[in-house]
């Protein structure tokens, strides 16, 4: 599935940075282009197709949700303002979702997770640069997933693998369905839970800690 191509329409610096910081920690997300105003996206959306606007409200010459109602066959778009009394008019004009500033980037996250097509949710393997090369791994085979600072090591019932990324970023490649985070630095199988108690949980022969902020989330398995 290629990348979701996204811009930004923002007349802050900071707030471009940030959004930009965030963008380049989501593997799917591929930034295409930032504008200081709504204007200048305007020409720019003439001659391009993105798959998601990151939009602000109060901006110079055209006020965002004016420009929104200029589009005639919008993309995705995701408001992001300090502003809370414009939601209830943002998604009257189907906005995928609205970020009050300043949002965490697991609030980011679950807002682009929300455009992600069916199609690509439903991909039941991924691929990872594993010692210089792309190594297919199948989702089914994933017993549990340990973070290791700046890597990550995938662990399958036959092998493991290592790669540079963040927890994150793996998690927001996986099926929810699928996995779930018990720890700062785990993330486990569900289907590959052998048994578990108070602070830990057993997969595949292995005795994986269960953080306290995630003990909940364990007993929702019952």
């Amino acid at each position: 599935m290629s990348d979701i191509k996204c811009i930004i329409i923002e007349d802050e610096p900071l707030a471009v940075k940030v959004l930009a910081d965030y963008i380049a920690q989501v593997p799917f997300l591929e930034l295409t282009g930032t504008f200081k105003d709504a204007l200048r996206a305007t020409e720019y959306l003439r001659h391009h197709q993105p798959d998601l606007i990151f939009l602000d409200i109060h901006l110079p010459k055209l006020k965002g949700m004016a420009f929104l109602k200029t589009l005639a066959q919008p993309p995705a778009v995701i408001v992001t303002t300090a502003y809370h009394q414009y939601a209830v008019e943002g998604f009257e004009l189907n906005v995928t979702d609205y970020l009050l500033k300043p949002f965490a980037f697991e609030r980011f996250l679950q807002a682009v997770n929300k455009i992600r097509s069916p199609l690509e949710q439903a991909k039941e393997y991924l691929f990872l640069n594993v010692q210089h090369k792309k190594v297919k791994i199948w989702f089914s085979e994933i017993l549990y997933i340990e973070s290791q600072r700046e890597y990550i090591k995938i662990v399958t019932a036959k092998n493991f693998y290592v790669t540079k990324m963040g927890t994150q970023q793996i998690e927001s490649l996986l099926p929810q369905r699928l996995f779930m985070r018990v720890h700062r630095s785990f993330i486990v199988a569900l289907n590959k839970i052998e048994s578990y108690a108070a602070g830990f949980l057993e997969i595949g022969g292995m005795s994986v800690p269960v953080g306290r902020a995630y003990k909940d989330n364990v007993e929702k398995l019952t």
